[in-house]
């Protein structure tokens, strides 16, 4: 049990930022697109929509990574970033279940 509250402390305060959440409402898949068929976006994609330098973009995504709330992929000089949907799900249920 507390493994799971510590995984669910982590990914709160991940997501209590209202840049994060902005960050994951953009990575979320579209309607009929397969994850495994979509990469993702990179840096520069996030950067450009958020209105924020890199560096910032960094250190959230770094967050959301150490959360597990993303998954990332590097191409060449690409890191490609992609919601961790298992992540998510689980994240909706370990919070129901503690309230």
């Amino acid at each position: 049990m507390k493994a799971a509250t510590d995984k669910l402390s982590l990914s709160l305060r991940a997501i209590a930022d209202p840049t994060r959440r902005k960050i994951l409402r953009l990575l979320k898949p579209k309607a009929g697109v397969r994850s495994s068929d979509h990469p993702g976006m990179n840096a520069s994609d996030i950067e450009q929509r958020v209105k924020l330098a890199q560096p910032t973009i960094s250190h959230h995504m770094k967050i959301l990574k150490q959360a597990g709330l993303i998954e990332t992929s590097k191409s060449g000089t690409w890191m490609w970033y992609k919601r961790n949907e298992p992540a998510i799900k689980a994240l909706r249920s370990n919070l129901q279940s503690e309230l």
